[in-house]
């Protein structure tokens, strides 16, 4: 089976081709919000170096956000394209589940702009706090490894390495199953925000 991945939500372009358990070929690049310039050279290239045609893809695997409003956008209106023609199936992963991967004991931040982050906490499969929109003021910090936007608590940034996180991940992909109806996973604001 050979799956499109892409990751447009955020700082990175990821597009990535898996053939059952191994990745055949991928581009990852930081292009923060300039993804919708670059993607579909990125598209090309993997397809290349891998030595496929985009016709002979079996699904496709996207993040669905949380994320930039326009980043998440340009990946899921891909894969209701190809979704739609080839016809193939989609599949969507969490912003931030994708990029704990399988990591232990982890919180994943995303600089959600006004002193606010996209935050997740995960312990290899187990979510221990689902994604949530918090005030930075108002983030508990957990004696947990910081994956994302580590600056915004003094500590590095690191994404790892996502496209192996795809592959790492794909027990956690969810089958979308209304195509048409696929949306993008913007998060509510918590009461923190707020007050």
């Amino acid at each position: 089976m050979l799956t499109l991945c892409i990751d447009t939500a955020y700082k990175y372009l990821t597009c990535v081709l898996i053939r059952d358990d191994r990745i055949l070929s991928s581009y990852c690049k930081e292009c923060f919000k300039k993804q919708s310039e670059e993607v579909f050279s990125a598209l090309d290239e993997v397809f290349e170096k891998a030595g496929v045609q985009r016709r002979s893809i079996d699904s496709i695997c996207i993040t669905k956000g949380p994320g930039s409003y326009t980043g998440v956008r340009i990946a899921m209106t891909i894969a209701k394209v190809i979704g739609e023609t080839l016809p193939c199936d989609v599949y969507t992963i969490s912003t931030l589940r994708l990029y704990a991967a399988d990591r232990s004991n982890c919180m994943v931040l995303m600089d959600a702009r006004a002193d606010r982050v996209y935050c997740g906490v995960y312990d290899k499969e187990k979510i221990v706090s689902q994604d949530q929109a918090v005030a930075l003021k108002d983030l508990d910090i957990k004696d947990c490894q910081i994956i994302g936007d580590g600056a915004l608590v003094g500590k590095t940034n690191d994404y790892g390495d996502i496209p192996e996180a795809f592959l790492r991940t794909k027990a956690y992909w969810e089958k979308v199953d209304a195509l048409p109806y696929l949306t993008p996973e913007y998060l509510k604001e918590s009461e923190s925000y707020y007050r």
